[in-house]
Order: C-alpha cells, then structure tokens, then sequence
C-alpha cells in the first residue's frame, strides 16, 4: 500500500488516488482469497489482514470545471476547427495567407463533438465511446450509452452539442466509417493502422487534454465536466430529481452533494454580506458624547445592563 502511495508522475502528483489503491487492493484480496482456498498459504492468507484506505463516501465536487473554464473550454474547441492539426513549419505553407497543411489523422469535428458530448452531458469517457449512431435520437436529443457496471443511461444533451455531433457526421464520420463499418457515434481515424472500430478512452483523454492545453485549463479532467454539469443542473433546477436523472445516481445522497457549497462560494457569501452592510447602517449616525442610545434611536426596546 506505501508502494501505490508513494508511486508519483513526471509533474510529481501521486500516480493512484486512495480510490484507485482501495479497488487494486480489493482485486488482489479476491486473487489472493482463491487461491488460499485452493492451496492455502503456510502463514495464512497474506491479504486478509491489509486495510483499505479510508475515503469516505464524498465526491470531489470542488474539482469540477468553473462557468469560465467551460466557457473558455468550448470557445477552444471551436476555434480548433480552423486551427487544429495544422503543420507548425511555417515553410510548408506556398503563400502567407494559405493554411497550413493540416495533418491527415486529425479530425476536427470529431474531437470537437466529443468534447461538446462530456461538457454538455456530464458523460464518462467510457461511455462516450459506446454511443452507436443508431440509438442517437436527435429530435428528443437523447444519447443512449452503456456506462461502467453495464447499465444504460440516457442522456440529454444541449442544442449546442448536437449540432456538434451533426457537424461531425456531415464532415468526417462518412470517410472513416469506409474502413471500419462501426456501428459507434466515434469513429478512429481511416488512418489508424490498428484500431478496435471504436474509439477508446485513451484517444478522448488524449482529445480533452489537447483542448485544455489550448484554453490555458489547469487541472481539470473528462471527469470534471460531470461534476460541473452536476453542480449546474442544481444551480438552475434546484432538484435533486434532475441531478441523479442526469448523471444516473442510484443512490440519490450522491446527487445531494451537488447541493453543498464549496470554500470560494462560501468565502463569496461572506463578502456580500460585508457589501450589504453599509446599506443596512445608512441611517445611524455616530452618537455623541452624554447621548443615550435610546434616543437616537428611539425604537430599540430598553435593556437593563446585566450585572456580572
């Protein structure tokens, strides 16, 4: 456990958050409890005594994407259209006001579909890529997709980011299903030497993280646009209904979180309260040397100085 604890990346974060250790642990108490049973170990089940790591049942809320961030985000991806995939050898382009030879695995609309489908549906990367063409209805905008456990969620999606998808199926989905003959929404790129016919989480992480780099967004991943669609449909809806609906909560005390108030809300709700109070003193002025308070102001009710 110290070992998964202490593994760290190239910016030096930790490689495994505690969730992360605790579903490597419980997998390696299964292995270990199977084959204790069929050839029990000499000192006992070497497993059977590690704890997990205490996590608590809370979502990481506050790491969801800020109104800037998303805004910042989108403006991106849409800017990438013109500019994405494009040669950075200034010498390829004949004359200056000719675009650069853009790359031929780049899919623009692709990734600018996807990353309307994850911001403006609150959907996990795995499921993104389950979506079949077919289940996509377009006048309800519904996204039909099998999520982690197996289960089918439907989600609702933004007139925006279906006219993303629309962008992308006019443009680019026709060629790349040419080779691949998928039923998925994404498709890899024709020029993919191998590929599943369906896009993988790896090429979303991949999409989203080029996106970020682009916007100047720090720290923020695919799972951080589903708690900010969380955290929005209950700004607006103020129902606990609409949240698990959304993001498919079995359990609504999940979708409750979205209702708490993160440490810049409530250092915001603070300094309203400082804005106000100016308003709320205008009409008391300063009270002068021998003045009762009593008659400046008149209708505070009389009270007897406690005696200590």
């Amino acid at each position: 456990m110290d070992y998964l604890q202490g593994l760290k990346k190239e910016n030096g974060q930790r490689r495994f958050g505690d969730r992360t250790i605790n579903r490597i642990l419980a997998h390696m108490k299964t292995f270990a409890k199977w084959i204790h049973k069929l050839r029990p170990f000499p000192l006992g089940n070497p497993m059977e005594k590690i704890r997990t790591l205490i996590t608590g049942s809370t979502l990481e809320i506050e790491k969801a994407l800020t109104p800037s961030e998303r805004r910042r985000l989108l403006d991106s991806v849409d800017r990438l259209l013109m500019v994405g995939g494009r040669s950075r050898n200034r010498r390829l382009a004949k004359r200056e006001f000719e675009k650069r030879p853009r790359r031929k695995g780049y899919r623009p609309y692709r990734n600018r579909a996807v990353i309307y489908t994850l911001i403006e549906t609150g959907m996990r990367r795995a499921a993104v890529c389950n979506i079949d063409l077919d289940d996509v209805d377009f006048q309800k905008r519904m996204l039909p997709a099998q999520e982690k456990g197996g289960i089918y969620l439907t989600y609702r999606i933004s007139k925006e980011g279906m006219d993303a998808i629309r962008d992308h199926l006019d443009h680019e989905r026709e060629q790349d299903n040419g080779r691949w003959h998928s039923p998925a929404l994404f498709l890899p790129a024709g020029t993919v030497v191998q590929a599943a016919g369906r896009l993988g989480v790896r090429t979303v992480n991949n999409i989203w993280n080029a996106v970020c780099r682009y916007a100047g967004v720090e720290g923020g991943t695919c799972h951080s646009a589903h708690h900010a669609i969380g955290n929005y449909l209950m700004e607006k809806t103020e129902n606990v209904a609409a949240v698990q609906k959304q993001l498919g909560h079995k359990n609504a005390a999940y979708s409750m979180q979205y209702a708490r108030i993160t440490g810049d809300e409530l250092l915001e709700a603070y300094d309203s309260l400082h804005d106000c109070a100016p308003k709320s003193l205008s009409s008391v002025r300063a009270i002068g040397p021998g003045e009762d308070l009593c008659r400046v102001r008149p209708n505070l009710p009389f009270q007897e100085t406690p005696h200590v």
